[in-house]
């Protein structure tokens, strides 16, 4: 989460994380990466399989005890959160890409103008190499007007994505207070349990 507010905002750490995020994608990092992804998938489906078989016994028999229930909603919980991890592990990936690509098109959008700036002042040079500069200066205008369109759009996709990422945060955050809940609930019951026993 904290990666992707540092995305949001031009600050010191967001070139430091995006360097970060550079090394982790160099060597063998991408393959441990899908290494750890991979492994907290099957987890996921595993726990989503235990979920289900919980779901099926309670259809079956009609009745479900409390403590499946209170399985049932930590099963369901930790998947959620599996998920969510997954998808933002995703997100940032892809933020990390755009800002990457962003950075690359601002670079030779400035170098074009720059370009197209010392065509502009340049020395008066001869007709025939006038021609060929307003020639060449035509396309590169063209390709500034392309760049900058492409640009607005990558920005509002990153924008979009980041909007997305803190909604998916907040709906992280309560399944975990939700998560919390039923832990103490499920403490409260065993205690209940314990001193009915004796």
């Amino acid at each position: 989460m904290a990666l992707i507010v540092i995305f949001m905002f031009k600050t010191p750490f967001r070139k430091l994380v995006i360097l970060g995020i550079d090394r982790v994608k160099r060597g063998r990092g991408p393959i441990v990466v899908k290494t750890v992804a991979a492994t907290v998938f099957v987890v996921m489906m595993s726990i989503v399989y235990n979920v289900m078989a919980i779901h099926r016994h309670w259809i079956e028999d009609g009745d479900i005890n409390p403590t499946e229930q209170i399985l049932l909603a930590k099963h369901l919980l930790e998947a959620s959160l599996m998920g969510f991890s997954l998808f933002l592990a995703f997100m940032i990936d892809k933020l990390h890409h755009y800002i990457r690509e962003l950075r690359i098109r601002r670079k030779t959008m400035e170098a074009a103008k720059k370009q197209d700036l010392v065509f502009e002042d340049g020395k008066t040079p001869v007709s025939k190499e006038i021609k060929a500069l307003k020639e060449e200066m035509t396309p590169l205008r063209a390709r500034i007007k392309q760049l900058e369109s492409e640009l607005e759009e990558k920005t509002e996709e990153a924008s979009n994505a980041e909007a997305h990422a803190l909604a998916l945060k907040k709906q992280s955050e309560g399944f975990l207070m939700e998560y919390d809940r039923l832990l103490e609930e499920n403490q409260n019951l065993r205690n209940q349990l314990q001193s009915l026993d004796r």
